[in-house]
């Protein structure tokens, strides 16, 4: 996990894809997770929207165009917390940090390894049954959100949403997240 760790500042691109009953198509989302310093994570949405998300001092400020600022404290919605927690656990590379927010099983090799983390805390484990976080090297490429309720959200970052990207919609999000595709 050591070889994870980016100093801040780093960045990278994202591009998620949620699955609704509710949806006609998945909604595909995309832009850039950064790290400007080791106790601030900004996710910046470029499309089909923008907005930030910033979370840092257990707060979180979401700035969406056209709309008020919105601010409340990471406490309410533990969800962000633990995104904060295991980004800044992944990116720092420190172990110990991640395993006291989850349970950490890893599988696989130095060339293509899953690692799968269940929350500890109660109030995520309601709401989150496991991150399942799949890479190849030094490089994480996906983070699966298997939510109790509902599909797996997939986020695919560095290569792997570059890959997304360059494809379009004809993408196999699945395939790429696993690294069964190169892009």
């Amino acid at each position: 996990m050591r070889s994870l760790a980016r100093p801040a500042p780093a960045a990278t691109p994202f591009v998620e894809v949620r699955e609704s009953p509710l949806l006609k198509a998945p909604l595909r989302v995309s832009g850039e997770y950064r790290r400007p310093d080791a106790d601030t994570l900004v996710r910046e949405v470029r499309a089909p929207y923008a907005e930030t998300t910033t979370l840092r001092d257990g707060q979180a400020v979401l700035a969406r165009e056209g709309r008020p600022e919105r601010r409340f404290a990471l406490s309410r919605a533990p969800e962000l917390a633990a995104l904060q927690g295991s980004f800044g656990a992944l990116l720092s590379g420190d172990p110990e940090a991640l395993r006291r927010h989850y349970t950490v099983e890893s599988e696989g090799d130095a060339q293509r390894w899953v690692l799968r983390l269940a929350p500890r805390d109660d109030r995520l484990a309601a709401k989150l049954r496991e991150l399942r976080l799949h890479g190849r090297g030094d490089e994480l490429h996906c983070i699966e959100h298997a939510a109790i309720q509902g599909e797996v959200r997939r986020t695919l970052m560095g290569a792997a949403a570059e890959a997304a990207r360059r494809e379009g919609d004809g993408a196999d999000i699945a395939a790429l997240c696993r690294g069964d595709a190169t892009g």
